[in-house]
């Protein structure tokens, strides 16, 4: 592909936004996490509250001096060598930062992980990144009779959601559902060392502060980010301590005077994904800000007493998210008055919530766009400008874009386009297949299987995705995956898997499947949904089962989804 040279977007930058990306100041998210620690000692950096109004509060100093423990833990007690991947499979709590930022201390490579993954999901993963040392949530200790056998995974660490709370409290924490009391069932055996968190860091204040970070540079790995990225099943996108730095600096760059040491976040988007990581964990981190982290935002009443009772600046989440709050007497009646703006991002932010949130709380939506594998920041609607609405705003400093037509030419102003991406929060591939990073990157540019259009402004709209890939309340979901699940039913034949509106996650998955004449037994829409809610997390569990004779077929027998998509397309005009 020619060189991009027209950049139509810098104008919309206006006075406070530097078309220069300025060098990150640390070498590392070990040198940032520590230099951070330091200069804040003792503000509130975390603050973990449960429905019941009980909450745990982490300071900066705090964070530090655990971070360095569990550091320590990871490199002489476990053994763990630098560029070994660690995966930490927590909700929102105050054990996540300090376990991630003892990982990069410790010059390991952090695999987040879903909580609530499946045994076979986790598996998958763990083997694929080749995970050693597992921190994980410890009302799920009971996956791990399956999951531990079957990967080389030597330590586990348990952590519970009111970790580092003055007293445990008795509560239900919603979206995990869990009962919490001050006597844990007891881990079964595993065969390999188990250890609770505060047990693990007792241990590593023992043993000697790893020091080495200082060696870690911006092209050393940081994450393995799991994806499906544009194609097929999850594999690790390859971000490194430079992708994450640099990003860093693109949302404070776009936020300008608006994001500062003394803001307060809500953070009710989960840590693991990469949206919340980067804008929510890392970025207001480095400004000193205070994260207010809740662990599950289902319902939505369990985010009701983090605004009550907190300053909150600023709230990050996807449409689902803000429009649950709006239908919220409490919320509707009283918003939040301290809050400057959200963010949206994950998934396609509707116009009508957009306005009714800017109505019920006088301040905008700032919708953005990004990808697991850019670390995700691409593009964002500058604050300073008036917000376009359906907009996922302009490329932030740093990063160029462009449309492009099959043949990889770009396509003429205001036509749809792929988009592609290059910049230095652009992942260095995908781990272990370097089949699947030459399909999606060349000569820097990442293939992002998104269609487009830019205005002359330099305005970026999505249209369309160019893959199949369904998205669930900001969530991935690949039909190859629930289609592979579907096949190990006896009573069917094929399968096909796509997504159809829906008004409260956006999309949801619907599967197609047809009766194997061979099978003993008939498939009901039942049997379809419970064999793969034993299989799948929930969110890629069908909503819908269409049971047919017969898929549409091309003349060589593949399955043609596209086919599927234009019924669901005619179903919904109708008003179905």
């Amino acid at each position: 592909m020619k060189e991009r040279t027209p950049r139509p977007w810098l104008a919309a930058y206006g006075q406070d936004i530097s078309p220069d990306l300025p060098a990150p100041a640390h070498p590392s998210l070990a040198a940032l996490v520590a230099a951070t620690c330091e200069s804040f000692g003792r503000r509130p950096a975390f603050t973990c509250v449960v429905p019941n109004g009980m909450n745990g509060t982490l300071r900066f100093s705090q964070v530090g001096a655990m971070s360095d423990a569990f550091a320590s833990f990871l490199r002489h007690h476990c053994g763990l060598e630098p560029g070994a991947r660690v995966a930490v499979q927590m909700p929102n709590g105050l054990a996540y930062p300090v376990a991630a930022f003892g990982v990069f201390k410790a010059g390991g490579v952090l695999v987040n992980t879903n909580p609530l993954y499946t045994p076979s999901e986790m598996i998958h993963q763990f083997n694929d990144s080749g995970t050693e040392v597992l921190v994980i949530c410890d009302m799920f200790a009971d996956k791990l009779t399956e999951v531990i056998p079957k990967t080389g995974i030597r330590h586990v660490v348990l952590a519970g959601v009111p970790e580092f709370f003055p007293r445990i409290p008795e509560t239900i924490v919603r979206g995990v559902q869990k009962v919490w009391t001050r006597s844990l069932p007891p881990v079964p055996k595993l065969g390999v060392p188990v250890l609770r968190i505060r047990d693990a860091l007792r241990i590593g204040r023992k043993l000697p502060k790893v020091t080495d970070w200082d060696q870690i540079g911006p092209e050393d790995l940081a994450l393995l980010q799991y994806t499906g990225g544009t194609t097929g099943v999850a594999k690790g996108a390859m971000l490194t301590h430079g992708n994450i730095l640099a990003n860093l600096e693109q949302v404070k760059a776009m936020g300008g005077r608006h994001m500062s040491g003394e803001d307060c976040v809500l953070t009710a988007l989960p840590l693991y994904h990469i949206f919340a990581f980067t804008a929510n964990l890392m970025t207001f981190f480095a400004l000193g800000a205070r994260n207010i982290l809740v662990p599950s935002p289902r319902p939505v009443q369990n985010i009701q007493r983090a605004l009550e009772n907190y300053p909150v600046t600023w709230v990050t989440g996807v449409n689902t998210l803000f429009n649950g709050l709006m239908n919220e007497e409490w919320f509707a009646a009283f918003p939040p008055k301290t809050l400057k703006a959200a963010i949206a991002g994950g998934t396609a932010l509707h116009h009508a919530v957009a306005e009714r949130w800017h109505r019920i709380t006088g301040t905008r939506v700032a919708e953005g766009y990004g990808l697991t594998e850019t670390a995700p920041l691409v593009s964002f609607n500058p604050l300073e400008q008036s917000m376009r609405i359906g907009s996922i705003g302009v490329p932030v400093p740093g990063t160029d874009v462009a449309l492009v037509d099959d043949k990889v030419e770009p396509v003429a102003e205001g036509e749809p386009g792929e988009l592609l991406v290059k910049g230095p929060q652009v992942m260095r591939g995908y781990w272990n297949r370097p089949d699947e990073t030459e399909k999606s990157m060349q000569n820097g540019w990442f293939f992002t299987g998104d269609v487009a259009v830019m205005d002359k402004d330099g305005y970026l709209t999505i249209v369309d995705r160019k893959k199949d890939m369904v998205l669930v309340s900001g969530f991935n979901v690949y039909p190859n995956e629930v289609e592979d699940c579907l096949a190990g039913l006896e009573n069917v034949l094929e399968a096909a898997v796509i997504g159809v509106p829906d008004k409260n996650t956006g999309e949801a998955v619907r599967a197609y499947v047809v009766q194997n004449p061979d099978a003993a037994g008939t498939v009901t829409k039942e049997e379809v949904i419970a064999h793969c809610r034993k299989h799948l997390a929930a969110y890629k569990v069908p909503k819908s089962v269409v049971i047919r004779d017969e898929l549409p077929k091309s003349p060589i027998g593949k399955i043609l989804r596209k086919d599927l998509k234009a019924e669901v397309r005619a179903e919904f005009a109708k008003g179905a």
